[in-house]
């Protein structure tokens, strides 16, 4: 019994997605074709223990399963008797089946977590139960990203047919990337005991596999897969005895898993014959990367430089803060450590890579091997305390004591934070916890109040806090202040300077709030409110075709000179649809009326809560009080 039930499970994993796939063929529902596959697979649970397991199991499988999906088309009265059954078979269209499952699994209109939950389920047969275990996220969670992405699916009436043109390689890009975050989240854990989650890892290469067989021609699915194939290969010389991590120029090249670099070559030959005459994709650059790691037999013979030129051109490609630094950690290998620092020491201010633990790291590993020992340590403190991932906070910890010593005597930032906090009271308190909650977090749990200087922690509230309104900011930069005189470091809030507050109608000197650097679509809708005094809803409800643009006025909104000079920078080309439009496309789920839709760009209306946003996060104030100040009312302090 307990064998035949474990027959059953690999059986589902090998076909479940074969079977869901053929399905949704027939009834145009993901959910209702995973319901009808797990029907069937009850079915086998009851009929095998006692029958036996049948020859082709597969195939018993997709047999009832469609049986199934017949019954009920005909109870749903969607179909006639002719057309219920289509016309290819299972054989036949199988591979164009799972493939269109894998393009509905990765939609775009799902949100990225969606997406890696349904195709782990639907595409990867694994149970919410098994998914949440390798996320480290409880089973409920999972239930509800995978029943939430069915249901989605269901409403936005995405097509189910296979995808083509340009099109296709939008959802391609997609695929990939559902791919590519499960192995990545395998292959570093963000979180958790563990240093790698390997079960995640053989997941995402059996879908890369899976995928490569059913996209030949595409040079980025076999890019994907060599980048993985090769990734994987050292999985077993990348953690130590008591599961630390090794740094890969340290690994012992002998554990690397020599079949799946020779599998990695081969796809990735495989990725050049399908792009020939075309440039190289960002998953293709990745496994070229890959590749020069693993034709070096030793750590002093990899090819930094072609590595470094690599990186050049996946940045010009992808010209993201994380690509960034993992050029200068090939530049610094390939033309020294000082180079390398002075690209990091770049990309400090960038608030994408503000919690992101890597960027310290790599700061302080460059820093030792030029000798800055005391300031290597900070960093390294600093990314510890980034990280989420005990493995590596503890490698990184030990790496800070061993490389450096104590940087410095005297109290720690995190624990000086903590007692500073316990003697404050109520709202104070709370909202000092919040600021320097995330600036103990920046500047690292461990740091020495004497290592820190006036310099870095400006450089680091400026990080934390790049668009915060004047009153929020100004907030703070009290606590940081409070904290600092506490301490008995005053010196260290020099840097730090406090932002003009808006007089108490919202409104700076001049009727409008600084328009430096603000958008047009703000600039302009800004401007029109404030010089006509409309309601705000009359002003987002204007529509271009309605606008009498000579006679600076709309329906029921007038407008003086500003809004005339920006107007023509807001309309541009376009002809008819609102005048203010939101930055994105909606969602096919959340299909505005058609009123609110643009038809020449696909954009919806601004809503007044986007709108009330924007200007607060600008002013720190409510929309409201640029018509209300126009009118000569006194707006209230908010």
């Amino acid at each position: 019994m307990i064998e035949v039930r474990a027959r059953v499970g690999v059986v589902w994993k090998q076909e479940s997605a074969r079977i869901i796939a053929t399905l949704l063929r027939m009834v145009h529902d993901v959910g209702l074709a995973e319901e009808l596959a797990q029907d069937a697979l009850v079915a086998a649970m009851e009929q095998w223990p006692v029958d036996g397991v049948p020859d082709n199991p597969g195939a018993w499988l997709t047999t009832i399963a469609r049986r199934k999906a017949v019954d009920h088309l005909r109870r749903a009265q969607r179909f006639d008797g002719t057309d219920i059954e289509p016309r290819a078979t299972a054989e036949e269209s199988s591979g164009d089946d799972v493939l269109r499952l894998m393009f509905i699994s990765c939609h775009p209109v799902l949100d990225r977590d969606a997406r890696v939950a349904l195709t782990l389920r639907v595409v990867a047969g694994l149970s919410p139960a098994e998914i949440a275990r390798a996320f480290l996220v409880g089973e409920p969670v999972v239930a509800q990203r995978i029943a939430a992405a069915k249901r989605t699916l269901a409403e936005s009436g995405v097509a189910y047919g296979l995808p083509s043109g340009a099109e296709s390689s939008g959802r391609l890009a997609s695929v990939l990337e559902v791919v590519y975050l499960v192995f990545n989240e395998g292959y570093a854990a963000t979180s958790g005991d563990d240093l790698m989650r390997p079960g995640l890892c053989l997941e995402a290469l059996r879908l890369g596999r899976l995928l490569a067989e059913l996209a030949p021609d595409e040079p980025e699915v076999h890019g994907l897969v060599a980048l993985m194939e090769i990734q994987q290969s050292r999985s077993a010389a990348r953690t130590g005895p008591r599961g630390e991590p090794v740094q890969l120029h340290e690994q012992n090249r002998g554990r690397w898993d020599r079949l799946l670099i020779n599998r990695g070559f081969a796809a990735m030959l495989r990725a050049r014959a399908a792009g020939a005459g075309r440039a190289p994709g960002p998953y293709v650059l990745q496994a070229a990367i890959a590749v020069c790691h693993a034709q070096a037999r030793t750590a002093e013979e990899t090819d930094w430089g072609r590595i470094a030129t690599l990186y050049g051109a996946l940045e010009r490609l992808l010209p993201t803060p994380v690509v960034r630094l993992n050029r200068a950690v090939a530049v610094g290998f390939a033309a020294g450590p000082e180079a390398g620092l002075a690209l990091v020491d770049a990309l400090r201010a960038d608030p994408v890579l503000r919690d992101y633990h890597l960027l310290p790291g790599v700061r302080g590993d460059l820093l030792l091997r030029v000798g800055r020992v005391a300031e290597a340590r900070l960093e390294l403190e600093r990314a510890a305390s980034l990280t989420r991932n005990a493995a590596e906070r503890d490698f990184l910890r030990a790496r800070a004591e061993g490389g450096a010593g104590r940087a410095g005597a005297g109290p720690m930032l995190g624990a000086a934070v903590d007692e500073f906090v316990a003697g404050l009271g109520g709202a104070t308190a709370h909202a000092y916890r919040k600021s320097l909650g995330r600036l103990r977090r920046i500047l690292g749990e461990r740091t020495p109040l004497a290592a820190l200087d006036a310099a870095g922690v400006a450089a680091a509230v400026a990080a934390i806090w790049p668009d915060a309104a004047p009153r929020s900011w100004n907030r703070h930069l009290a606590a940081v202040r409070s904290f600092s005189a506490w301490a008995g470091f005053p010196d260290l809030a020099a840097g730090l300077r406090n932002r003009a507050v808006p007089d108490s109608a919202g409104i700076v000197p001049g009727g409008l709030p600084d328009l430096a650097g603000v958008p047009v679509r703000e600039r302009v809708l800004w401007a029109m409110v404030r010089e006509s005094a409309a309601p705000i809803g009359a002003v987002l409800a204007l529509d271009v075709d309605a606008l009498d643009l000579a006679g600076r006025r709309g329906p029921g909104v007038t407008w003086g000179e500003r809004t005339a000079a920006l107007l023509p920078e807001l309309i541009g080309s376009r002809t008819r649809g609102p005048l203010f439009l939101s930055d994105r496309r909606p969602a096919p789920a959340r299909r505005p009326q058609p009123a609110d839709l643009c038809p020449e760009t696909g954009r919806r209306r601004l809503s007044y809560e986007r709108a009330a946003h924007l200007f607060k996060q600008a002013t720190g104030r409510t929309l409201r009080t640029l018509s209300d100040t126009r009118r000569g009312r006194s707006a209230p302090a908010r």
